[in-house]
């Protein structure tokens, strides 16, 4: 019994993980049962007729077809499917041909085509290109050519025989794609997307929390806040591992049509290329951390010398990353992230300034080492956001996310004062523009009379951000346009 109810729990743990586990186990089933209704119920009689035992072909092609998401069902049913018509359409043509040959020259013409055949189209499987996408279709291909042929050996009736297992194929390939499509889909391309998504959160967690958990002595404070902190910052290790889950889905969101916000020749390979500069990122995170928990600690007060420019390096990294997730996570274009890489650059200037100071000329060589090592990390850190940031910025041209919509300020003057509201306006991506209309009252106040001759101000300032010598993004506006909506300028 207590077997009994481990296996339950794995199975309450498995299926608390992702419930889409359990709903694509129920579309197997659903899938196994409309296939075999073809085989078991009467109104399909002549169906079974026709197919005879080939019919199982149908349920064999839904049990190793169906995958669970949409483009891994898509990507192995069209292999299947169009591999099965290429080899018996081969083997047809082998077998009529050995049947020219003679009675006595065509078993060993059939053996040596299935020989050349299998032996070239094993041989092509270890192409890279064809193993990542054809290879299942490869293996089909060797099989049904070498049934076919062989089976034509025996059997007279080919034609019908090839005939009956491509159609059981078809059917049971097309229960598969339309069941995954149409019954509560799970999308390789939306995984993609959210795993990508989520590693940008995971490092930017870690490169936000780096500079409190490493100035910080880890004895101070409550022993379950040191602990739980620790714990967040481990979770960069996900991301070491997820090389093969981002191709994986990569491969099968090729396959998947257009869905939701992804059109059609999505840049899937671009995610898998921003993937890589992640994980790159991930390493180095993984050799600072060593430093955190490493027996040989530095004392704190030589740490607190480059406290200001590290932490700002490490925060400012971190933000960058976080405004990348969100730009993923919303689909829009976003330079907000540039701006932190800027001032995370402008850090590690004042690093190398304060260095040559000679700040650490009374450090003892052992801690020296350290410390340089921890600082060299963390400048390859922020050269890796940098590119990073290129890279989720290619990804955002090539994907055509939206523009995002910035906030702008309308105020309106009237006889009882000022009003001001907010209104969004799309503008360039490099541009912050603030929109101000205003009405100027051109009555005469001094007696009192009111006027309806009023104009109305259309101004567009620009708000420009500028770098200075301190490393701070300033902001700065000038006037764009100031036009009338009457015609005239004022």
């Amino acid at each position: 019994m207590e077997k009994v109810r481990e296996i339950v729990r794995e199975g309450i743990r498995v299926g608390n993980e992702d419930p889409r586990r359990i709903i694509h186990a129920f579309k197997v089933g659903l899938a196994l049962v409309l296939v075999s209704s073809f085989y078991y119920y009467q109104p399909f009689g002549p169906f079974t007729d026709y197919f005879g035992i080939n019919a199982m072909w149908a349920i064999m092609t839904v049990v190793v077809v169906f995958e669970f998401s949409v483009g891994a069902t898509l990507g192995k049913g069209l292999n299947r499917g169009v591999a099965t018509l290429v080899a018996g359409g081969l083997g047809i043509g082998a077998h009529r041909l050995a049947r020219l040959s003679g009675a006595t020259v065509e078993p060993i013409l059939l053996v040596m085509l299935v020989f050349v055949q299998a032996a070239l189209s094993t041989f092509v499987r270890f192409f890279p290109w064809v193993k990542t996408k054809f290879d299942y279709g490869i293996l089909i291909f060797i099989l049904t050519f070498a049934l076919i042929s062989l089976s034509g050996f025996r059997d007279e009736e080919i034609m019908d025989l090839a005939e009956s297992r491509l159609s059981t194929v078809v059917i049971g390939g097309v229960s598969c794609v339309l069941i995954s499509i149409f019954v509560c889909p799970v999308w390789a391309g939306q995984d993609l997307h959210s795993l990508l998504a989520s590693n940008f959160d995971t490092l930017s967690h870690f490169l936000q929390d780096f500079g409190d958990e490493y100035f910080e002595a880890s004895e101070d404070g409550d022993y379950k806040v040191v602990e739980k902190r620790k714990k967040n910052l481990g979770r960069y290790k996900r991301v070491l591992d997820s090389k093969s889950d981002e191709e994986a889905l990569a491969n099968f969101a090729e396959w998947e049509p257009p869905h939701g916000q992804f059109r059609f020749r999505h840049p899937w390979k671009q995610y898998v290329a921003v993937g890589a500069l992640l994980r790159q990122c991930a390493y180095r995170i993984d050799a600072l951390n060593s430093y955190i928990n490493s027996d040989f600690q530095i004392p704190m007060d030589i740490k607190k010398k480059l406290e200001t420019p590290l932490r700002r390096m490490s925060s400012e990294s971190g933000k960058s990353m976080k405004e990348m997730s969100i730009s993923l996570k919303k689909m829009i274009k976003s330079s907000s992230s540039d701006i932190h890489v800027s001032n995370s650059q402008s850090a590690c200037k004042a690093l190398s300034t304060l260095l040559k100071s000679g700040i650490l000329n009374d450090v003892e060589p052992l801690q020296m080492i350290s410390l340089l090592t921890t600082v060299s990390l963390l400048i390859d850190i922020v050269n890796l956001t940098e590119k990073i940031s290129e890279s989720v910025h290619e990804l955002a041209s090539a994907a055509r996310f939206k523009n995002k919509m910035r906030p702008t300020v309308l105020f309106e003057k009237s006889d009882s004062g000022r009003i001001g509201r907010a209104m969004p306006v799309e503008s360039h991506e490099d541009d912050h523009v603030v929109t101000v209309l205003h009405d100027v009252d051109k009555s005469n106040n001094s007696r009192g009379e009111s006027s309806q001759d009023s104009c109305h101000h259309h101004v567009a300032i620009k708000i420009v951000d500028e770098k200075h010598e301190d490393g701070e993004i300033h902001v700065h506006t000038s006037l764009l346009e100031d036009v009338t909506r009457n015609g005239r300028l004022h």
